[in-house]
């Protein structure tokens, strides 16, 4: 089983991670930092972003992050990446860097993509550490807000101190898509550009 890091958004249980976390899996657990287990449906995302909305069960009252922008996060500005970096028990990590670039476009291999690589652009780079098991988890500012999505292990397997993150700009309009009509198909031009 795949194993990740999300965020909670709403109180009533829509939460964040990326897409390959949850990528065909037949049941969804979330496991909060505080024990509980709760089931999750996914209601929206979009797998070419890496970006997976999820309704989870409970009481209405998850604990939430507030999201920010990354439109405007400058260079050398300090980050934080939260997660449970590598699966290891004991409760969530958290690791701190700077925006060491913003704007990168990557490829990482993805079996399950047609051509066994998905690309990702518009990502921030940064030198906070992150680690498989990181992937969904936020990066945040340093005032708690969420700025980006981390991706752990994304092209960066000859790399060393530096991660990626999905713009949490670029992930909004897709996050509030699946909020406003779960299960709703997400639009796909299928256009991309190069400088």
């Amino acid at each position: 089983p795949a194993e990740g890091t999300g965020f909670f958004i709403q109180p009533d249980g829509v939460a964040v991670t990326n897409d390959h976390v949850v990528e065909g899996a037949f049941s969804i657990e979330v496991v909060t930092s505080d024990g509980g287990k709760f089931g999750a449906r996914v209601i929206g995302g979009d797998p070419d972003a890496d970006l997976a909305v999820l309704q989870v069960d409970g009481d209405g009252s998850h604990p939430t992050v507030p999201l920010g922008e990354s439109g405007s996060l400058q260079l050398g500005q300090s980050v934080v990446a939260l997660g449970f970096a590598l699966g290891l028990e004991g409760g969530p990590s958290v690791t701190s860097g700077i925006v060491s670039a913003l704007g990168r476009t990557i490829t990482a291999s993805d079996p399950n993509a047609p051509q066994g690589t998905r690309r990702y652009e518009g990502l921030i780079q940064t030198d906070a550490a992150i680690n498989p098991g990181n992937s969904g988890g936020p990066l945040v500012d340093l005032s708690g807000q969420v700025v980006g999505i981390n991706t752990a292990g994304v092209g960066a397997a000859a790399a060393e101190n530096i991660g990626f993150a999905i713009a949490i700009d670029r992930a909004r309009p897709v996050i509030e898509h699946a909020i406003e009509n779960p299960e709703a198909p997400a639009a796909y031009l299928g256009i991309s550009t190069q400088t």
